[in-house]
């Protein structure tokens, strides 16, 4: 089955679709084939959705097994099919899934986000809580991508900003690209502890890289 995928015909799939553990949600419009392939890669239940009428799915959510996060004031289509809590984020940086990288115990987020966004977050995701940058890149959410078993982050990352995640999550930090070179890894990789998906334009060495860090 192919690994990689496009989703509104663009390789970009993190701004559109984002993942837990049990659950995958992706705009409205995208094929039943893409869907059957995040079903059985992700082995998740996939739900068609709008957020504020919204596309960009994977941009303005981030969630995890506890909840799901999205912006302050969110409608959100297709509601009643999503099994988890979803809470808002407070605050002007609500792109969530931009400025939050997270797994079931710990979020790394933008450096600009307010404590009450932080105490929201880790309230909501039942998280440990970190502000932080990856390669210097405040959208974290994009530059880089954690599951259950390990993190793949830009390959810009300084050694700080990767003992940051080491200490935070307690998992594996590696570094790599996706979508023939793009440094926003997570932009283009939707993953989970039990599968992952990359953008169309992801290399086989690149594709290599992911599974090691993500641990398969």
């Amino acid at each position: 089955m192919m690994r990689t995928i496009t989703i509104q015909e663009s390789p970009v799939i993190g701004a559109f679709a984002t993942c837990t553990e049990d659950l995958a949600l992706v705009p409205v419009g995208t094929s039943e084939k893409t869907c059957d392939t995040l079903s059985q890669l992700l082995q998740v239940n996939v739900v068609k959705t709008l957020v504020n009428g919204s596309i960009i799915v994977g941009s303005l959510c981030r969630g995890n097994s506890h909840s799901l996060l999205v912006p302050r004031g969110s409608t959100i289509r297709g509601q009643e099919n999503i099994d988890v809590p979803i809470h808002e984020l407070p605050g002007k940086l609500n792109a969530v899934g931009n400025v939050v990288m997270a797994n079931d115990t710990a979020a790394l987020v933008h450096p600009e986000l307010s404590d009450r966004a932080i105490e929201a977050i880790e309230k909501a995701l039942k998280v440990d809580v970190r502000r932080g940058t990856l390669g210097g890149a405040k959208t974290v959410g994009m530059a880089g991508i954690a599951t259950n078993k390990g993190i793949l982050v830009n390959p810009l990352a300084t050694s700080s900003e990767l003992e940051l995640l080491e200490e935070l999550f307690e998992l594996p930090v590696e570094i790599g690209t996706s979508n023939f070179g793009t440094q926003m890894v997570g932009s283009g990789v939707i993953a989970n502890s039990k599968g992952y998906v990359a953008g169309s334009q992801t290399t086989g060495h690149e594709l290599g890289r992911i599974e090691d860090a993500l641990g398969f």
